[in-house]
Parts: structure tokens; C-alpha cells; sequence
């Protein structure tokens, strides 16, 4: 994947380049009041829970609601969907089952399947798990031809009979191991597997080699009533409450629902600050396995590793259709943070910020609308090309603008000048330009750097 079709996605894996202070002093009043203006002056946040750990300090921070559309706070006991994290847990999984010798790492994929089911083959060439594990399997982010029948819990229906027959029909179009591309599907499938050869299902295996150990009882698939009462309501691009996820087949992906005191165990578990009968399997999960995209950037069993001058930063996100997360920690500094949000606020942001000792950068500071008519808004529709296979569509209804770029959710932005526009789902903005009959003919994106786009339709 290049730089390019990686921006703007909400749920993928994001570069983390930071540089962690040599002894970090955190002011956790300051950052606590920082974390308020997400809620308070973002036009998308909900609600906040933030976990640090700095040396021997570690400290939980709650803000916000549990549900925009009521008064309920948020405590350490709220639960949210993980996302993408549960990956971590995953890789986990299959490190632990590699230590105690009931699989190995090279072992291929279809050894774990039913009989009937075929598994695709590239110059004769087997997908293992280690391939899955480090999203170099050569399978696709989703299965082709995905459709869910409702885009806002997209993966409920999707069968283990439907995984089944795609895998058994898919021609692999690169070699396996050779190239890293993110795959939901990959990674779900590898959960599936470690849950046929344990006997049980995904859920069940998690929790009794993962939760159970570690103490984590809060952290979840399938919610107990006493657990409904504090799972949170997680909210989309709009800020407007949308449906939770339930991901029944591709579960090792991206099912997992916690709270901030369940993920401080887990991270403090993962920074080694306490011994478990997982340390073995966490270690082994953290340990390079391949370049991921970078050189600096490098994939273990699912958990991402950055260099950084004083200790590499180990890593991951997760994004949900109402909720976004993160967790990232230094463990040569002994400094870690957790991040969960039930809206499409940036924990990404705000957990490089607290890593980084940068607590300023943490603070939301609004926007100022601008406020434009029809004719204004619909001057800037059309199709802007940023690469052959990369498109951001521009669209305009009931006087709001969208943007949409390939193969991505399409997204709401805001005027803040007669040409600039920014997004509220992301750290990013557009900017509009003009040929000299005075027609809109191309725009310049603001993320990660500044990337124009002529307008070809």
C-alpha cells in the first residue's frame, strides 16, 4: 500500500513517528483538562477514556458521555469496541499455541480447515500462519464481492460458509510473504483457525488463554446483562449514534469490547511491568517478523513496532463504525497509554501526543464555520484524481458537503474560508483552487503532508 491510498482511512494502520522524552513528567491535570476540549470543542467527540502509565504512576482518565443523546458519564468500567486491537490478542493466541507446541509457525493454513475447503496457492506456494499473522498472506483487506445487508454492522452476516467459498475460489494476485497489505479477512481467518485446532470458539479461547490469566473480566464479545449497562453507544463520522459491530466469523479481527481498566492490565501486561504466565507468548508477539511498509516500521504477531531514538514504540489501533482506539507504549521508557473513544475522535493523535510528553497537542482548539449556499457548495463537486487508483469524490446534499475518497466511507466536510474545508473524522483539510475562467478544476489535500489533485470529472 503507498502513502496515498493510505490517507483517510479511519480503521487501518497509521504511521507512528514519534520521539519519546528521556524521563516523562506528565501533568495529569493538564492533560486531563486537554482531553476535555475533544468533547467540548470537537464537533464530533463524544466521550474519552484515556489510560497512562508513567514509570510507577498509571492513571485513568474519563471524559465525556457514554451516549450523546443522554447525561451518563463515562468511568473506568465503560465499554467500548476495540476494533483492530483485538488482532493484538490474536497474535497473541498464536504465539502462546506456538510455545506450547500445538502448532508452528510455518504451518499452512489449509492443515487447520475442514475437509472440502481448498485454500488459495501461489506458485506453489502455501498460506501459513505467520502469513496471516503479519498480514503477508497476499488475501485481500475483504473478500471480494463483500456485501453486507446492513453497511452500518457490516460484518454480521458474513458467514463462516461465505469465508469458506470465497478462500476456496480466490486466485491470489502477488506472491505470498513478500509484501505486507492490511487484511481484516487474514486476520479473521487466523482466529478462526487457532479456534478449530483449540476446539472452541473464538471467543471462549480468548478468554481462557488471555483474560482469565491476565484478570481482564471486563473484556468481552458477547455482553452479560450487567455488562449492556455499561457498554457505551459508539457514534459515526457525523457524530451521530450508530450501531455497535458484531463480527461473529472474522471475530479475531476485530470483535473484542473493553473497558479502561481491563486495557491498563493488558497494556501494563504488554510493557512488561508485571509477570504472567503470558509473558513468554507477549514477548514472543511483540518480536519482528517483517518490514511493514517502512523502515522504520515493522509488524510481530499483528502488533506494529515504530523506531524511535529512545526505544521503539510498540503499537496498534482499532476502529469500529462508532468508535476508535489505541494503545502504544515504550518499554525501555516504562511509558504507555490506552485510548478509547465512542465517536471518530483521533486517539491515534492523542496517544502520540501523551507518548511524545506533548500533552498541548492534545487540545482541540474549534473551527470557525463558514457558512455557503448550494450554488457555493455544489461548484466544488466532481472527482479529483491524487494517483491512477486513488479518487476523492466530492459531493453535495441537503447543503453539506462530502467527501469520499477510494474505497473508503464517505465523509462530511466543513467550510472554514470561501475554498478550505476540513474534516472532522480526521486530521486533514482541502483546499479548493481555481483556473482562470474561474472554475473549480483541482483541490490540494492537507494530510501528512500536502498532495493536489487535478478534478477529472
Amino acid at each position: 500500500m503507498n502513502k496515498l491510498t493510505k490517507l483517510l482511512i479511519i480503521s487501518s494502520t497509521l504511521l507512528l513517528c514519534i520521539n519519546p522524552l528521556s524521563a516523562m513528567s506528565l501533568d495529569i491535570k493538564i492533560l486531563e483538562r486537554n482531553l476535555e476540549t475533544r468533547v467540548s470543542e470537537g464537533a464530533i467527540g463524544v466521550g474519552l477514556v484515556v489510560g497512562v502509565i508513567d514509570g510507577e504512576q498509571s492513571k485513568i482518565i474519563s471524559v465525556g458521555k457514554a451516549n450523546k443523546s443522554n447525561s451518563k458519564v463515562l468511568n473506568k468500567d465503560s465499554l467500548f469496541e476495540i476494533g483492530s486491537i483485538s488482532k493484538t490478542f490474536t497474535g497473541i493466541l498464536l504465539a502462546d499455541m506456538v510455545l506450547k507446541e500445538e502448532l508452528k509457525f510455518d504451518d499452512p493454513v489449509i492443515q487447520y480447515l475442514p475437509q472440502g475447503v481448498t485454500m488459495p496457492i501461489r506458485n506453489g506456494k502455501q498460506i501459513t500462519l505467520l502469513d496471516l499473522a503479519t498480514h503477508t498472506s497476499a488475501l485481500p483487506r475483504l473478500p471480494t464481492g463483500f456485501m453486507p445487508k446492513d453497511i452500518t454492522n457490516p460484518y454480521a452476516d458474513y458467514s463462516v460458509k461465505m469465508m469458506y467459498e470465497f478462500l476456496s475460489s480466490y486466485q491470489l494476485t502477488r506472491d505470498i510473504g513478500v509484501t505486507p497489505e492490511y487484511s481484516n479477512l487474514g486476520m479473521g481467518l487466523l482466529g478462526h483457525v487457532l479456534a478449530l485446532k483449540a476446539g472452541k470458539n473464538y471467543e471462549d479461547l480468548v478468554k481462557e488463554r488471555i483474560l482469565t490469566p491476565l484478570g481482564m473480566n471486563n473484556t468481552t464479545i458477547t455482553t452479560s446483562a450487567a455488562q449492556k449497562q455499561q457498554l457505551t453507544i459508539g457514534h459515526d463520522a457525523t457524530g451521530n449514534p450508530t450501531s455497535h459491530w458484531d463480527i461473529p466469523t472474522l471475530a479475531g479481527a476485530g470483535a473484542l469490547r473493553s473497558s479502561g481498566e481491563d486495557m491498563m492490565i493488558y497494556l501494563a501486561a504488554n510493557m512488561g511491568l508485571n509477570k504472567t504466565p503470558l509473558s513468554a507468548a507477549i514477548e514472543l508477539s511483540h518480536q519482528y517478523q517483517h518490514e511493514f511498509g517502512s523502515e522504520t516500521l515493522s509488524i510481530g504477531l499483528a502488533w506494529l513496532t515504530t523506531e524511535a531514538p529512545d526505544g521503539d514504540i510498540i503499537w496498534h489501533n482499532g476502529g469500529t463504525g462508532g468508535y476508535r482506539s489505541f494503545i502504544g507504549f515504550n518499554k525501555n521508557m516504562e511509558v504507555g497509554v490506552v485510548v478509547l473513544a465512542n465517536s471518530q475522535d483521533d486517539p491515534d493523535a492523542i496517544g502520540r501526543a501523551i507518548l511524545a510528553g506533548q500533552i498541548e497537542a492534545v487540545k482541540m482548539i474549534a473551527v470557525k464555520e463558514v457558512s455557503l449556499n448550494k450554488k457555493e457548495l455544489r461548484a466544488f463537486t466532481g472527482e479529483y484524481q491524487l494517483a491512477p487508483n486513488f479518487i476523492i469524490t466530492i459531493s453535495e446534499t441537503d447543503n453539506s458537503l462530502f467527501a469520499q475518497a477510494t474505497g473508503q466511507q464517505k465523509l462530511p466536510i466543513f467550510a472554514k474560508a470561501k475554498n478550505e474545508f476540513f474534516f472532522k473524522a480526521v486530521k486533514a483539510s482541502l483546499t479548493f483552487e481555481k483556473n482562470k475562467a474561474g472554475k473549480v478544476d483541482s483541490l490540494v489535500l492537507h494530510q501528512n503532508g500536502n498532495h493536489p489533485a487535478k478534478k477529472i470529472k
